[in-house]
């Protein structure tokens, strides 16, 4: 399941997560981002026991978008242990993903 997180509960749903956590900023103008929906959806019920996958809205949450300095959508971050250790930007297939995300999971 992919979750969304705001400025207010993503210390608690990412930073302090026990998995690594995906997030991507998205907004609902953003085609691509649209176009990785599925993509997500599949990722977090296949991958769900390694990893947690979240989107944050950058019109809804700006504190955490520009805390980041996330400027094109969609921009995924990976986390582990509360620090961001992958930022990738663009949309992708899942296999691309997944591979992207092979060295934190």
């Amino acid at each position: 399941m992919v979750t969304e997180v705001t400025d207010a509960d993503f210390e608690a749903e990412v930073i302090g997560a026990d998995l690594p956590v995906l997030v991507e900023f998205t907004a609902d103008w953003c085609p691509p981002c649209r176009q990785m929906a599925p993509v997500l959806k599949a990722l977090a019920s296949e991958e769900g026991e390694r990893l947690k996958v979240v989107q944050l809205d950058v019109d809804h949450n700006p504190l955490t978008t520009n805390a980041y300095k996330v400027l094109s959508m969609p921009t995924f971050l990976v986390f582990r242990d509360g620090e961001p250790v992958k930022s990738m930007v663009g949309a992708r297939a899942k296999r691309r993903l997944l591979e992207e995300l092979s060295d934190v999971l």
